[in-house]
């Protein structure tokens, strides 16, 4: 019984990932809202429309995770699926501008309750099975994601949709997905507000793999821990929320890992938001109907899935600091060409090449830092720390939403303009880790001399030694 209920719920996992990324109107949302539907200039699009949703998004990310803890998860996912919805029915039928930043309001409900997903996967499956139900999910994921993408290129290539149509599927599809939500089992406890009693065993493996194992003060970069380690039972869900925290960013490893995730992670999504400007500033009103963004986000997607994939067989040497860190230098400031590439190239194939090359390379360093923060950090604090982090990134888009979109016309920036500047975002970004990575090398190249120097101290001592023991023996 418990094998069926498993499998079980891995398909309904499985399914809500697939159809949840199963959105073929997303390469297409600047054509359509330009199209004679809504008929909105791109400097609409770009400061009264779009930042809409950045500021929904992040505003409403901040305090989701605590929320989706407290309510176990499925609620926050039905309410996703309920703001998809209205969000992609009011794309469609909203009749003004109004109505159209009303949906973006909702799309970013329907984003920041994303978390609720991936924290209930885990939260209502054994700890035994984490590996194959991460599998499962993000491989569906990918491929509703990929799916879509071919199917709206294809369809749109042969005349058998136009824009609206592909936003009427996805309207469609949200309907089951949310539909699919009200039927998930609800998760019987959380992380922080509806923890377990803890349970009571003299057995050492039970009490080692146990969800209310005691936290530890402190994580080193080598992933050991302290002893000191006050029971969980005895703190409150805040005290315990502010004991993970505390132990997660008090690690210089965990702490520089997070703030490259963090704003790298603001460039990534605000050039996924603004790249379709992008692409239709640069191919003018003579290619218009001729771009393929969905044959750039299908290959996209096949290629990021290869190279997460790939990401797990990358030699456990080279995530050590510092060479993590001199990787990390050179691989942000590689982006930041290629962002820098893509604003001057003036060509819609370069483009389409700089998005692919870029999203690719940053998905790959996330898959691994991703990898390495968990590897620092307390098991039950997962979803805090890469809920901060996501927070962090978010609170950073809208502050780069405020200066370039809001502000572009005081400061005469356009979407070329927005592009060179992530591309010198990047480039320091790159430039501070490799400040670090030369900062530890000193450290290396330190120890490695003392030891040297100690090493040769010592033979000359003994060297000595032996020459005095020699003496009376003449």
């Amino acid at each position: 019984m418990r094998d069926i209920k498993w499998h079980t719920i891995a398909a309904m996992l499985s399914m809500f990932g697939f159809l949840k990324d199963f959105r073929p109107s997303d390469p297409f949302i600047v054509q359509f809202l330009n199209s004679s539907w809504h008929n909105l200039t791109k400097e609409q699009i770009t400061q009264d429309l779009f930042p809409v949703g950045t500021y929904s998004y992040g505003t409403q990310l901040v305090l989701t995770f605590l929320i989706t803890d407290y309510f176990r998860y499925k609620p926050l996912i039905i309410l996703a699926g309920i703001a998809g919805i209205l969000h992609w029915g009011l794309f469609i039928w909203g009749p003004s501008i109004f109505w159209l930043q009303v949906a973006q309001v909702l799309y970013g409900t329907f984003k920041a309750a994303d978390v609720a997903f991936w924290s209930y996967i885990y939260a209502r499956v054994e700890k035994c099975r984490y590996q194959k139900i991460t599998s499962y999910t993000k491989s569906a994921s990918l491929l509703g994601k990929f799916g879509a993408a071919v199917g709206s290129q294809i369809l749109l290539a042969y005349g058998v949709v136009d824009y609206r149509d592909l936003f009427l599927i996805s309207f469609a599809v949200q309907c089951c997905t949310t539909t699919i939500a009200i039927f998930l089992p609800s998760a019987p406890k959380s992380v922080y507000f509806n923890r377990a009693p803890p349970e009571k065993s003299d057995s050492p493996d039970q009490s080692t793999d146990s969800p209310e194992k005691p936290p530890r003060t402190s994580v080193s970069s080598e992933g050991t821990e302290s002893p000191t380690d006050p029971p969980v039972e005895h703190l409150g869900p805040l005290q315990l929320l502010w004991f993970h925290v505390r132990a997660a960013y008090s690690n210089f490893t965990v702490l520089r890992y997070s703030i490259w995730s963090a704003l790298a992670s603001c460039i990534y999504y605000q050039t996924m938001q603004y790249v379709q400007v992008l692409w239709s500033t640069v191919a003018g009103v003579r290619t218009r109907d001729l771009q393929y963004n969905g044959a750039v986000e299908a290959v996209l997607t096949m290629c990021g899935a290869l190279i997460t994939f790939s990401a797990g067989f990358v030699p456990s040497r080279a995530l050590k600091v510092p060479n993590s860190l001199v990787g990390l230098g050179w691989i942000t400031l590689l982006q930041g060409g290629i962002l820098l590439g893509a604003a001057l190239g003036h060509n819609l194939w370069i483009c389409y090449g700089a998005h692919i090359g870029y999203s690719v390379l940053h998905l790959f360093v996330m898959t691994l830092l991703s990898a390495e923060i968990a590897k620092n950090i307390c098991r039950d604090s997962f979803g805090l720390v890469f809920g901060i982090n996501a927070a962090v990134g978010s609170i950073l888009q809208i502050i780069f939403t405020l200066i370039l979109v809001d502000g572009a016309k005081l400061f005469h920036r356009d979407i070329i303009g927005q592009f060179m500047v992530y591309s010198g975002v990047l480039g320091v970004l790159g430039v501070l880790f490799c400040v670090f990575a030369i900062v530890e090398l000193r450290g290396v190249w330190r120890r490695l001399f003392s030891t040297f120097l100690w090493k040769i101290s010592g033979k000359e001592k003994s060297k000595l030694n032996g020459t005095v023991c020699s003496v009376p023996g003449v």
